[in-house]
């Protein structure tokens, strides 16, 4: 494990949401089985998930053509939703205000059981803040339904950008005027703290080895690149004296 460089102060700590702070996965299996009985809600989510990444390279990939505009999360998801419905032969099954309603799932996420509680104890000591993809409306809405104490909500709809993009990353630090090395990037995804680490930002890993569901575990060894590698966001807090 990498040694905190104790001659910078540690200021912000900046969290990735989905997986690390919220159950993706479980909210979304839940709301699928609610709203389309019989439907397997695990590899439904699992699909929608699927289709995130590629949905945001082609945005950026428009952007630097000079094609459009940014796209919110929001959107993206709902146009990958009518994506699965028709991959599951679903595509008549919800209309229009029954896709919104689905959709706005991802507003209605649960945290991890150790999140609250967590982050309460973090921000005692340092400022919190979102650091995610998703948007500033969606993750508002998503703090106040689970009680997530953040003191600043920042998206990547901020910076017209997407994480891995820098500008996401450094824009962070900007927001706060400190130094990319005063910011902690919490994540339980190895790719986005690397993209973090390459912009100066410190990071943590948290573990969430059921992310994908209880009968997809992932591995959750420890990077040394990492500053800190913690079970759950509570354990991080214990690790930084919170």
């Amino acid at each position: 494990m990498a040694q905190l460089d104790e001659s910078i102060e540690l200021k912000v700590l900046a969290f990735d949401i989905f997986g690390t702070v919220v159950d993706w996965h479980g909210g979304i299996r839940a709301e699928v089985e609610r709203m389309l009985p019989g439907v397997d809600g695990s590899a439904f989510a699992l699909a929608w998930r699927a289709g995130y990444k590629p949905a945001m390279r082609a945005v950026m990939d428009r952007l630097a053509a000079g094609e459009g505009g940014f796209t919110l999360v929001d959107e993206l998801h709902l146009h990958i939703l009518d994506e699965v419905l028709r991959e599951f032969s679903l595509d008549d099954k919800l209309d229009r205000d029954g896709r919104r309603e689905l959709n706005t799932a991802w507003h209605r996420l649960p945290a991890w059981p150790d999140a609250v509680e967590g982050l309460t104890r973090l921000k005692s000591k340092y400022t919190i803040c979102t650091l995610s993809n998703g948007n500033i409306g969606l993750l508002t809405e998503m703090a106040k339904r689970a009680g997530l104490p953040w003191d600043c909500v920042l998206s990547a709809e901020v910076f017209k950008a997407y994480k891995p993009d820098p500008r996401v990353y450094l824009g962070a630090a900007g927001v706060f005027a400190v130094s990319p090395g005063q910011v902690l990037l919490v994540a339980a995804h190895q790719d986005d703290l690397t993209a973090a680490r390459g912009c100066g930002l410190r990071t943590a890993y948290i573990e969430r080895p059921f992310e994908n569901g209880a009968d997809r575990p992932k591995d959750v060894s420890p990077d040394p690149a990492n500053t800190f590698h913690a079970r759950d966001i509570l354990a991080l807090a214990e690790q930084l004296g919170c």
